[in-house]
């Protein structure tokens, strides 16, 4: 079957955000503008359509990205097919930030107009950056005191490195914000009721004068005579500002606009447009979400700056059979090709895979191939997803964001493709757990469905981990943060209906070494039949600070048979998977291979395994073995008569303050905390500040635990060598 909206007229897009800056209620006011919905929901009011979960509604803020699929303008030979998806700004679920730009070609950054850049801007911005993710940025919360759009352009310059250009200019500030003045068309928009659906649009001239025609005179309108007179030499600049820096990007325009010729609209905007795809520019616009003023210039924004999937550079991949790199076009006559960024157990139609489609097309019924794991899948259905709500389709085509019924054995990060043209795209890369709890069934009956449920969790979400540790037989469950933790354990109490305690929160060290060492391993058994004979020498040196573990192979002269060389990997990092300071995981080293000897008959890969196992494990005990404990950096927002109780205490808590400013009368500190004295912090600071105080808080690195508190650490003193 034919596909509907041609590629150029499909949009794929990711409204993200630190938390609490409008991405939800943007979500929703543009659902409400292109139609999807009648009424707008309110994310106070546990009413919003994205936030579906009850964990959402009653906690006001977005746990889990959520997809729908909107159509602007409403009607017309010009209507776009935009694919949403609305993230959690929450750090904690970063996981899902993470997976969405991995598949959407252009993002939505929405930024608080009073706060500006906050930490998580900063953690997504990145993460954009890192996928290549073209994006424009929205200025919210125009109508608040304090909210400054300029302010807002200068902190995306310092803290983010963006070049961001104001495509708009507000009409009035604060309470008296009542619309935009678009710099490129010299175009007025009011809005003159609260649903933001009453919008008067007025042509400006060339000196920004209201040319009103004769027949038109509106009280609205004479009112904003004199404040557009006043602003009118403001917005002169500001447009010639933006058109030089468009100019800049672009050769033929760069020399009309410095003859001084007149540069047409169209111009502008498709200049505009070709900057904003290639990372050059960051438009940025401006509104108040919820007040409905701003949106319908957001979602021409979307449509005329972002990059539909034609725009995007075919996807590279490899052939898993051949190992050659390959490529696969925007296109649904190629071979069918997508990625698996999201598994989600629904109770009404089982498990879902959602899929990002790069090239090709796919129908239900149909089979396709799991690269990655080599494995076919059946397609049962196909849905088009609108938050929690689903729609069935026949097909989908490159360019589609969908969902799969059927796959059993695909996770996030799987190659899904034509069975006869496989290709396996680059995978999903998560970020660590920083954070871990024992958990127990409360009773025996839930016993069996702990670990089904625990087990369903962590399919779903790559950053949650369930281990037993050995030495105490606990299940320990990790995650991105006490609320990530807190919110899975809620979801087995209503989703899979299991009762289970929780112990307190325990940090996730590491441990690596801080010098280096060659070390011998062996392993030789003789017996009365074959015996078994493994012997390596290993070079061990300690790398620098999120550089992981690293094995390298250099035997010459076949001192250890290539068909060991596996097995002696398998053996450095099964003994890295627990240290000899604390048990847990070695990172940040370098283990080398450097000679060894074999038997002809005695030699197997598990002797050599064991070899390596062993060597590792002596080298450890020698070569300066320390605990690492995890860095987060945290923003607090405190009214400035609490700032000395809020740094004291921080101090205290072995925090380094980086900086201080000055926010709308309160004091904005930033500082780096080891997550182990930050446990409870949101209680401690509530009480400092008579509930006024606000922070977030975010993974940064990992750091040397200074000895006098590594001796703390439960099982240091036993397993330390003497």
């Amino acid at each position: 079957m034919p596909r509907e909206y041609p590629l150029d007229k499909i949009r794929n897009i990711g409204i993200i955000a630190h938390i609490d800056a409008g991405k939800t209620t943007i979500t929703e006011r543009i659902l409400f503008y292109t139609g999807k919905i009648h009424r707008t929901g309110e994310v106070h009011e546990g009413t919003a359509t994205m936030d579906w979960m009850p964990q959402e509604k009653e906690r006001g803020i977005t746990i889990t990205a959520a997809a729908t699929t909107c159509y602007w303008p409403l009607d017309g030979a010009a209507q776009h097919q935009i694919n949403i998806i609305d993230t959690p700004g929450h750090i904690d679920f970063t996981v899902e930030v993470q997976r969405s730009l991995r598949v959407l070609d252009g993002g939505v950054v929405v930024f608080d107009g009073v706060a500006g850049v906050e930490p998580q801007s900063e953690t997504v911005w990145h993460q954009a950056d890192r996928y290549g993710v073209p994006r424009i940025a929205f200025v919210n919360k125009m109508d608040r005191p304090g909210a400054d759009l300029e302010r807002t352009m200068q902190m995306m310059v310092e803290r983010l490195e963006a070049n961001p250009v104001a495509v708009q200019h507000p009409i009035g500030s604060e309470e008296k914000f009542q619309g935009v003045v678009e710099l490129i068309s010299r175009e007025a928009r009011i809005y003159i009721d609260e649903s933001g659906t009453r919008e008067i649009r007025l042509r400006l001239s060339p000196e920004f004068v209201i040319v009103t025609p004769e027949d038109f005179v509106d009280a609205v309108v004479q009112s904003l005579e004199a404040p557009l007179f006043k602003m009118r030499e403001e917005l002169k600049r500001q447009r010639e500002l933006l058109v030089e820096r468009i100019a800049e990007t672009d050769d033929a325009l760069t020399l009309k606009f410095l003859e001084g010729e007149e540069i047409s609209h169209a111009e502008i905007r498709a200049a505009l447009r070709r900057a904003t795809l290639a990372g050059k520019l960051v438009p940025v616009l401006c509104g108040a979400a919820l007040r409905n003023k701003g949106i319908q210039p957001l979602l021409d924004a979307v449509v005329d700056y972002l990059p539909s999937p034609r725009d995007i550079p075919a996807v590279q991949g490899t052939n898993p059979l051949t190992g050659e790199e390959q490529s696969r076009p925007a296109d649904e006559r190629a071979p069918f090709c997508g990625l698996a960024f999201k598994i989600v157990s629904d109770p009404y139609v089982g498990r879902l895979a959602y899929l990002r489609v790069y090239s090709g097309a796919i129908e239900s019924g149909s089979y396709i191939l799991n690269s990655s794991k080599n494995i076919k899948e059946r397609v049962a259905r196909l849905l088009r997803m609108h938050a929690d709500k689903r729609e069935e389709v026949e097909a989908v085509f490159a360019g589609d964001i969908a969902a799969v019924v059927g796959p059993k054995n695909t996770f996030t990060g799987d190659t899904l493709t034509d069975p006869d043209s496989p290709i396996v795209l680059e995978s999903i890369k998560f970020p660590e757990p920083v954070i871990s709890v024992a958990i127990e069934p409360r009773s025996k009956a839930d016993q069996d469905k702990l670990s089904e449920a625990l087990g369903r969790l962590a399919e779903e979400d790559p950053t949650f981990r369930v281990r037993s540790d050995a030495e105490t037989g606990q299940t320990l469950i990790s995650g991105m943060g006490e609320l990530h933790l807190e919110v899975l354990v809620d979801r087995m109490l209503r989703e899979f209906r299991v009762s289970a305690n929780v112990g307190k929160p325990q940090v996730a060290y590491r441990e690596t070494i801080t010098r280096p060492l060659r070390v011998e391993g062996r392993y030789i058994r003789q017996t009365g039949g074959r015996g078994q004979y493994g012997h390596v020498w290993l070079e061990m040196e300690p790398l620098g600070r999120a550089e992981g573990v690293v094995f390298e192979n250099r035997i010459v002269g076949g001192a250890v048979p290539k068909e060991f060389i596996p097995a002696v990997e398998k053996g450095v990092l099964q003994a890295l998977d627990s240290g000899v300071v604390a048990g847990y995981p070695v990172v940040d080293i370098r283990v080398v291979l450097v000679d060894g000897s074999y038997h002809e008959v005695d030699s197997s890969e598990i002797a050599f395994k064991i070899a390596a196992s062993s060597a590792v494990r002596s080298g450890l005990a020698r070569a300066g073995a320390l605990l690492l404990e995890p860095i987060m950096k945290v923003e607090v927002v405190v009214p400035e008569e609490f700032t000395g109780d809020v740094i004291g205490d921080l101090s205290a808590r072995r925090a380094h303050i980086e900086s201080m400013a000055p926010r709308g009368g309160t004091q904005v500190i930033r500082a780096l905390a080891p997550l182990a004295q930050m446990f409870g912090y949101a209680t401690a600071l509530r009480s400092m500040t008579q509930g006024r105080g606000t922070f977030t808080m975010e993974f940064d690195h990992y750091a040397e635990l200074p000895a006098a508190m590594a001796e703390t650490i439960p099982g240091t003193r036993e397993r330390q060598p003497a």
